[in-house]
C-alpha cells in the first residue's frame, strides 16, 4: 500500500463476528454447567442411590443435577463390590478394618461432575415417572417445539442473508465503478481496479538506441520526445508542449516494444507497460478504473514514459461491427481519451502506443492533441538487417564462412523479431551438431527451416514423388528463365511442414514499387508447376491450389487496385478489403455496378489465361530441359540455383554431372 493512504475497511468485517456469536449462542452450553452422558441404566441407579437431586426431561431427552459431585463409575464399582462380597461379617470387616483402602480406589482420581444427560427409550415413560416420584426426585418439563421468537427469527434469517449480500456487492460494485482509494490504491475489492501495468524504474531499463538497429528514421523522430523528457523547462521556456501521445505502426515484429523501452531508457525516466487487453474484463467499468490508476500512477513519477501494446484491441472505431459497440472497450477508450486531455502543460507524462492495424483505430483517439505524433516503422531494408544481425550475434562465435552481408541479402522480407529468430534457430542448429561455431550452412538451413518448415518424414509412393518433381521443376525453370522474375535460389521435393515440395525465391534487390511485367513473371511462375503437370501427365492434380489461389488474388489485386486493366483504366475498385467484423463491408454498399464487377472478372481471367498460355509455351520450348530439371529432382531432392543454372545453359546435358555428384 502506499504510504500516507490510509487502508479501506471493508464491508464484511462484522460477517464473521456475526458468526461467532451465532456459534456462541446456539452451539455451547448455557452456564459452563460440567455436564456428563449417562447410559439410561446408570441413570436408574444414580436415582435408586438418591444420588439425583433434579432433572428436566424435554421429550426422550432427560438432563438434571447430581445431589454431590458425582465420579464417573463410582456407581458401577459400589455395584460389584455389593454383588462380590462373600458375606455380611467380610462387609463389616472390609468397611472397619480397611477404611484406609477407600483413599487408594482409583475412582477416587477420576474427575466429578455436577450434572448429567440421558436419553429415556420409549416404552420408560411410566416406569421413569414412578421411579422419581419414589425417591423425591424434582421433575420439571419443557416443550420440544422451538419458541415463537425463535421460529420467526429462523424463518426471516435467509431473507436477512440475502440482503446482506447484496448489499455488500452493490457497495464493492460502485467502489470499483467510482475507483476507490484513488485508482491507485485497493482499486475496488480485491484490487479489481488497480493498474497492471509493469513498472519499471529508471535503472531498470537497460534498452537504448543502440541495442535497435534499422530504425534510424524512427529514431530521429523520437529524438525530440527524448529531449523533452530530459529538458523540459527549455521547451516550456519557449511555450512549447509536451507531445502527449505517440503512435508506433508497422507490420509485427519491427521493434515497436524495444523502441518504445529505447525511449524510457534513452530519456533516463520511469517506464509502465502494458497491453490493451489487460483493460478489458467482464464487467463495465473495471477497464475505465485501471486507466486512471496508470496514468495517476504515471502523473506521480513524472516525467515517465506510458506504453500501450497492441492498442487497436481497445481503441477501435466505435459504434462499428454486427452486435454494436462494446460496453466496457468503449468506456475504457473513452477514459483514455479523458485522461490525455486531463494532462496539463505542467505533466511531463508521454504516452506511448503500438498497433499493426492502424486503420481500425478510432479518429478520436488520432486527432491533435492526444497521439500527435505518428511513427512508421517499416521492414528493414539490407543495411538496416546486416545491423539488426550484428545485434544479435554479439554473443553467438561465428565461423570464418559467415558473411552477414549475403545473410542479409537472403532474408527479404524479414522483421527484425524474424532475424533475432534466425540467429537463434542457427544456434541451436549448431548446438546440435555439437560445433563449437555457427557456420553459415547452419544460418542456410535455420533460413529453410523458417521459411519452408522442418523436414518431415517421406509418406508419398514414388509416382506421387514423380509428379511433385515435375511440378517443382515448373516453377523452378521459369524463375529462371522469365526475365523479371526473383531470382531462384532453391527448389526442393523434400517435404516441409505442410507442402510436399517448395521452389524458392530471392529478390535481388529491395524493391518497394513494382511494374506490370514483375507481376505477369511472377503469376507465370505460379501457373509453371501446373503447366508441367500438363505436359507430361496430360492432366492437372490438386496440388496447385494454393499456387491458384495465389494467383487469382494477384491478378484482381492488378485489376481493382494497381489499375493494370487496360480495358477498365485508371479506376479503383473496393473488393471486400475490409474485415466483417469492423461493420465497414456491411455499412457501406459497393462502389461498382454488377456490368463493372463482370469486367473484373473477366479481365481476371484473361490475365490468368494469358499467363498460363505463356508459362506453357515457355516450358514447351525448353522441354528438355525440364526434363533434366525433373529428373535431378527425383535422384537429389534439392537442387541449387548453380545447379539449374548449369542444366539451363547446356540445354539439359548437364543432367548426368549433376546425377554423378549425388553423394547417395
Amino acid at each position: 500500500m502506499p504510504q500516507g493512504r490510509m487502508p479501506t475497511t471493508g464491508p464484511s468485517w462484522w460477517i464473521p463476528l456475526l458468526a461467532l456469536l451465532a456459534y456462541l449462542v446456539f452451539a455451547q452450553p448455557l452456564g459452563g454447567v460440567d455436564r456428563v452422558e449417562l447410559a439410561y441404566s446408570e441413570f436408574k441407579r444414580e436415582v435408586e442411590a438418591g444420588h439425583v437431586d433434579r432433572v428436566t426431561i424435554r421429550g426422550q431427552e432427560i438432563e438434571g443435577r447430581f445431589s454431590q459431585p458425582h465420579v464417573a463409575g463410582a456407581s458401577d464399582t459400589a455395584d460389584s463390590a455389593s454383588r462380590e462380597a462373600p458375606s455380611e461379617d467380610a462387609a463389616a470387616e472390609q468397611e472397619s478394618g480397611k477404611s484406609g483402602e477407600s483413599a487408594a480406589d482409583p475412582t477416587s482420581s477420576k474427575p466429578s461432575h455436577e450434572a448429567f444427560r440421558t436419553v429415556a427409550p420409549p416404552f420408560a415413560n411410566e416406569e421413569l415417572g414412578d421411579l422419581l416420584a419414589r425417591h423425591d426426585v424434582e421433575i420439571q418439563a419443557e416443550s420440544t417445539q422451538d419458541g415463537i421468537w425463535l421460529q420467526v427469527a429462523l424463518s426471516f434469517l435467509p431473507f436477512v442473508l440475502i440482503l446482506a449480500l447484496v448489499w455488500w456487492g452493490s457497495r464493492a460494485l460502485r467502489q470499483r465503478m467510482e475507483g476507490m482509494e484513488g485508482g491507485g490504491g485497493g482499486g475496488g475489492p480485491f484490487g479489481i481496479g488497480r493498474s497492471r501495468a509493469k513498472r519499471y524504474e529508471r535503472t531498470q531499463v537497460e534498452t537504448h538506441f543502440d541495442d535497435v538497429a534499422g530504425a534510424e528514421n524512427a529514431k530521429q523522430d523520437l529524438q525530440q520526445v527524448i529531449d523533452f523528457l530530459r529538458d523540459p523547462r527549455r521547451y516550456r521556456k519557449l511555450g512549447a508542449k509536451l507531445p502527449r501521445g505517440v503512435l508506433l505502426k508497422g507490420p509485427p515484429g519491427t521493434g515497436k516494444t524495444l523502441l518504445a523501452r529505447a525511449v524510457a531508457g534513452e530519456a533516463d525516466v520511469p517506464f509502465f507497460s502494458i497491453s490493451g487487453s489487460e483493460f478489458i474484463e467482464t464487467f463495465v467499468g473495471v477497464g475505465a478504473a485501471r486507466v486512471r490508476s496508470m496514468f495517476e500512477e504515471a502523473k506521480k513519477e513524472a516525467p515517465s514514459v506510458v506504453f500501450i501494446d497492441e492498442i487497436d484491441s481497445i481503441g477501435r472505431s466505435r459504434g462499428t461491427g454486427l452486435g454494436g459497440g462494446h460496453d466496457e472497450r468503449e468506456q475504457t477508450l473513452n477514459q483514455i481519451l479523458n485522461e490525455m486531455d486531463g494532462f496539463s502543460g505542467r505533466e511531463a507524462v508521454v504516452v506511448m502506443a503500438a498497433t499493426n492495424r492502424p486503420d481500425v483505430l478510432d479518429p478520436a483517439l488520432l486527432r491533435p492533441g492526444r497521439f500527435d505524433r505518428k511513427v512508421n516503422l517499416e521492414l528493414p531494408r539490407r543495411e538496416a538487417r546486416k545491423a539488426i544481425l550484428e545485434v544479435h550475434v554479439r554473443d553467438v562465435p561465428l565461423d570464418d564462412d559467415v558473411d552477414l552481408d549475403a545473410v542479409a541479402a537472403a532474408t527479404t522480407t524479414f522483421s527484425g523479431a524474424d532475424l533475432e529468430n534466425l540467429v537463434n534457430e542457427a544456434a541451436l542448429l549448431a548446438g546440435r551438431d555439437r560445433s563449437q561455431t555457427v557456420s553459415a550452412d547452419h544460418f542456410d538451413r535455420a533460413r529453410d527451416v523458417i521459411v519452408l518448415g522442418h523436414p518431415r518424414e517421406r509418406l508419398i509412393d514414388d509416382r506421387e514423388r514423380q509428379r511433385v518433381a515435375w511440378h517443382e521443376a515448373g516453377h523452378a525453370l521459369l524463375a529462371a528463365l522469365l526475365p523479371e522474375a526473383d531470382a531462384l535460389r532453391k527448389v526442393t521435393i523434400m517435404p516441409r511442414g505442410h507442402a510436399l515440395g517448395a521452389t524458392e525465391q530471392i529478390p535481388d534487390e529491395d524493391r518497394l514499387n513494382r511494374g506490370r511485367g514483375y507481376f505477369l513473371d511472377r503469376l507465370a511462375v505460379m501457373l509453371g508447376g501446373r503447366c508441367s503437370e500438363r505436359l507430361f501427365f496430360d492432366e492437372v492434380s490438386s496440388g496447385a491450389a494454393d499456387d491458384l489461389r495465389q494467383a487469382t488474388d494477384l491478378a484482381r489485386r492488378m485489376v481493382t487496385t494497381f489499375g493494370m486493366s487496360e480495358r477498365l483504366g485508371a479506376a479503383s475498385f473496393r473488393y471486400g478489403d475490409e474485415h466483417v467484423f469492423l461493420g465497414k463491408e456491411l455499412s457501406q454498399p459497393r462502389n461498382f455496378s454488377e456490368h463493372t464487377a463482370e469486367l473484373i472478372d473477366a479481365e481476371i481471367q484473361e490475365i490468368l489465361s494469358e499467363c498460363e498460355k505463356r508459362a506453357l509455351r515457355t516450358l514447351e520450348e525448353h522441354s528438355e530441359t525440364l526434363q533434366a530439371v525433373a529428373e535431378c529432382l527425383v535422384a537429389n531432392e534439392t537442387l541449387e540455383k548453380e545447379e539449374i543454372e548449369a542444366l539451363i545453359d547446356t540445354g539439359g546435358r548437364a543432367r548426368e554431372d549433376i546425377e554423378q555428384s549425388d553423394p547417395d
